[in-house]
């Protein structure tokens, strides 16, 4: 075999790809564009008050029919743009007769004869603002304006009416929570009942049949009643509200002495809790009213003996039920009791109409999270909530 044979080496050449265009880049770079357009047009209309997007709107449905009345931007920057109707293209706004038609331009005045007899003198006498023209454009306006601070007020007090909701809501978790996790009042969750209503948030604490919350016959708390009210004090003052208190009696008649009878046994009941909520931090000027229902709206009404009649309602008001209270415009009718009997007035002086803010103030608020919650509506401010 001849060894000799040919050595054939295919060297190949390789080269970089040709070039496949960049037309992808132009096409990208116009949609970035139109979307920075689009956003930047959304967040021009975002910030744009009513009368700017009128006027936006006016511009683009009939062009040529807005003058440049002392500004070149549809939008008021100093002038105020106004329908030409001699060069207008929309027939509406062309039948509606301006004053701006009878205006006449500086130039042709300096021009025009001033002893031309033809000539359409301007009355002395008459205002701009007098035109006939005018006057109806204003009280238009005028009445416009009035129903806009309607709404916006009819707006801000449904705002107002929903954080209130959702702040006594809050209150409602979170004294649920506490009675679970407090041993002292776990004993006595059967007792204390919660439940919102349109006055506000009703805190009933009942008695029971072998655990009363008051001596018989005397507002003279028990110990352990006391310590209730004493742990509750420190949540409720956590919310700006104010609170009424009101006691209840059963239907069994009092055997006492002298003109005491029910109506001053309930009410000083009531002020008996009033004063256990102070002693436990309350402020005393967030009491709106302490009253006596005796055995007038009883719990169970089928059975008046019934130890659950026996009773003190905390109710933590709205605030329309609070303006209802202190006589003030906006308010609903005053707070009913529970079992919806018509509320009757005590007969003690300590216990009816408002109580006077002399107490001490209460001690700093630990849960801040839980106050700036239960506080998103202050002054009529939404506050930020975490």
């Amino acid at each position: 075999m001849d060894n000799n044979q040919p050595i054939i080496v295919k060297r190949v050449k390789k080269s970089a790809a040709g070039h496949h265009g960049g037309a992808w880049k132009i096409a990208f770079a116009d949609f970035a564009t139109a979307m920075m357009a689009f956003f930047l047009v959304l967040w021009l209309m975002s910030s744009a008050t009513p009368e700017q997007k009128k006027a936006i709107a006016g511009y683009f449905q009939d062009p040529i029919g807005f003058t440049e009345s002392a500004s070149p931007y549809v939008i008021d920057l100093g002038g105020t743009p106004t329908p030409a109707p001699d060069r207008t293209l929309n027939p509406e706004i062309q039948a509606q007769p301006d004053s701006t038609q009878n205006k006449v331009n500086p130039d042709m005045e300096e021009r025009a004869d001033p002893n031309d007899s033809n000539r359409v003198q301007p009355d002395p006498t008459q205002s701009p603002d007098s035109s006939p023209d005018r006057q109806p454009n204003a009280a238009a306006q005028k009445d416009q304006n009035q129903q806009a601070q309607k709404m916006d007020a009819s707006q801000a007090e449904k705002i107002a009416e929903q954080v209130d909701k959702e702040r006594l809501e809050l209150l409602l978790q979170e004294l649920q929570n506490k009675i679970e996790q407090n041993p002292e009042l776990q004993k006595f969750k059967d007792q204390i009942l919660l439940e919102i209503t349109q006055d506000g948030l009703r805190i009933q604490i009942v008695d029971a049949e072998n655990r009363p919350m008051f001596d018989s016959g005397s507002p003279r708390l028990k110990s352990y009643f006391e310590d209730i009210l004493l742990a509750m004090a420190d949540t409720i003052r956590q919310v700006p509200n104010k609170i009424s208190i009101s006691g209840h009696t059963d239907a069994a008649r009092y055997n006492g002495k002298g003109d005491f009878s029910n109506w001053e046994l309930s009410a000083g009941r009531a002020n008996a809790a009033r004063r256990a909520l102070i002693a436990g931090g309350y402020p005393e000027e967030q009491v709106a009213r302490i009253v006596g229902y005796a055995s007038s709206a009883p719990f169970d009404r089928e059975h008046p003996l019934n130890p659950v009649n026996r009773r003190i309602d905390i109710i933590v008001l709205t605030k329309k039920a609070q303006q209802a209270i202190e006589g003030r415009a906006g308010g609903n009718q005053a707070p009913k009791p529970a079992a919806g009997a018509a509320p009757a007035a005590s007969r003690s002086g300590v216990s009816s109409g408002g109580v006077s803010a002399t107490g001490n103030l209460a001690q700093p608020i630990n849960n801040a999270a839980f106050k700036q919650q239960i506080n998103a509506f202050d002054a009529g401010v939404i506050q930020s909530k975490p």
